[in-house]
Order: C-alpha cells, then sequence, then structure tokens
C-alpha cells in the first residue's frame, strides 16, 4: 500500500490546483478549533469513501480477470495505457458530469456543515487522471479488499495536504506546487513500470511476485 500512499501524497499538490477552489469555500472558515478540523477531516472522509467504493468495483472487476487467466495480461496493459496516456492525455475527452457538479455546486451554496460529508462523496467523483491511475492500481490488484484498501492507502495519501490547504488557506504557493507537479509524472511512469513488472510473473518478491493460477473447485462423486 505504499506506493498508493506515495502516489496520493504528490498528487494531492495536484488536487489542490484542482480541487483547491472547492475546499477553499468549504462551510467550515468560520469554526475555530476541533470543530473546524473535524468539518475538514469530514469533508476528506467522504472523498476518501468515494475512492473506496471506486476501489471495491474496480478491485471486483480485476477479480473477474484474475478467474478468467487474463490479469498477467491486464497488468501489462494498464502499465502500457498510463505511459503512452501521460504523452497523449492532452487529447482525452474529459466527462462532464453536469448533474454531480450541479448538485455539488447547491450543496456549497447552502454553506451548511451538516453538507460537508456529501460534498466529499460527489468530490471524488470528479474528473481526476490521478483518480484514474489509483483505479489502475486497484484493478491490477484483482481483488476486492485489495482494491478497496489500494483506493483507501490513495485517499490517505492525499489528506495532509488537502486538510492544510483548508486550513490555512494559501499554505502551499503557486510556485510550490508547479515543482512538485513535476514530480507526478514520475509517480505515473513508476507506477506503469510496476505493473508491467507484475505482470510479466518474474517471481521477484513485492515487485514482481509469481502470480498463481486461480483455483477451480470440481466437485467429484465419491466412489
Amino acid at each position: 500500500m505504499i506506493p498508493a500512499v506515495l502516489l496520493g501524497f504528490l498528487g494531492s499538490f495536484h488536487c489542490i490546483g484542482m480541487c483547491g477552489p472547492i475546499a477553499l469555500t468549504l462551510p467550515v472558515q468560520h469554526l475555530r478549533g476541533a470543530r473546524k478540523m473535524g468539518g475538514i477531516l469530514l469533508y476528506n472522509a467522504g472523498r476518501v469513501t468515494t475512492y473506496m467504493l471506486m476501489g471495491l468495483l474496480f478491485g471486483w472487476l480485476g477479480r473477474q480477470f484474475y478467474l478468467g487467466g487474463l490479469q498477467q495480461w491486464l497488468s501489462i496493459s494498464l502499465g502500457v495505457l498510463l505511459l503512452a496516456g501521460m504523452f497523449f492525455y492532452r487529447f482525452m475527452p474529459v466527462p462532464k458530469l453536469h448533474i454531480i457538479k450541479k448538485t455539488l455546486g447547491g450543496l456549497l451554496v447552502q454553506q451548511r456543515v451538516s453538507t460537508l460529508y456529501a460534498i466529499g462523496l460527489l468530490n471524488g467523483l470528479l474528473p481526476c487522471g490521478l483518480v484514474y491511475l489509483g483505479v489502475a492500481g486497484a484493478l491490477a490488484a484483482g481483488d476486492v479488499w485489495e482494491g478497496m484498501l489500494f483506493m483507501g492507502a490513495f485517499g490517505a495519501g492525499t489528506l495532509p495536504a488537502m486538510a492544510a490547504v483548508t486550513w490555512f488557506s494559501q499554505l502551499v504557493s503557486l510556485p510550490v506546487r508547479r515543482h512538485i507537479r513535476r514530480l507526478i509524472p514520475v509517480a505515473v511512469a513508476v507506477m506503469a513500470v510496476l505493473l508491467i513488472l507484475r505482470g510479466m510473473n518474474l517471481g521477484i518478491p513485492y515487485i514482481s511476485p509469481a502470480m498463481q493460477p486461480a483455483a477451480v473447485n470440481c466437485c467429484h462423486k465419491p466412489s
């Protein structure tokens, strides 16, 4: 889960640029001390919940590939797609998701603390390349619970920066964010290579562990 946490942490500075305006308009700026931090954590808990639900879904989907004996090729394909996406992401269509954005905007306008968790839930559904990268990791996990934990760890990695930008407003300056965002392609490339190595089934612990074929339960009548 360490790669997922690191991916979330590095990606969180990209999130500050993309989701920072939402974080800065949350109905917590009038609060103080523990109540303010509680509101910030409630909002981020909503985001992480959405990520974990995505992990469950795509972990289940990856499990189907595993049972079909295709996990090895899935892992390699995901790695290649991530590398290709680094060069062609500017030309990829972005989902509009008007309903989600409209609902999210309505909740923000209300400026009510009771809406913080729901705002986080919807925020987690907004288009984000780094979330898609986390989803690729959950898919490659080939297991429902591992996929959920991967996305949960990814979400946990985003917490420090996202909580700080809400608490301190303009804590991280634009030049600093730009420098850190330059590391994001490196993180994407590293994860892509790890996925390809994983699919190559080299028998290297933690990097390319040997993939065991899915067990098939056969029923035999006693002789």
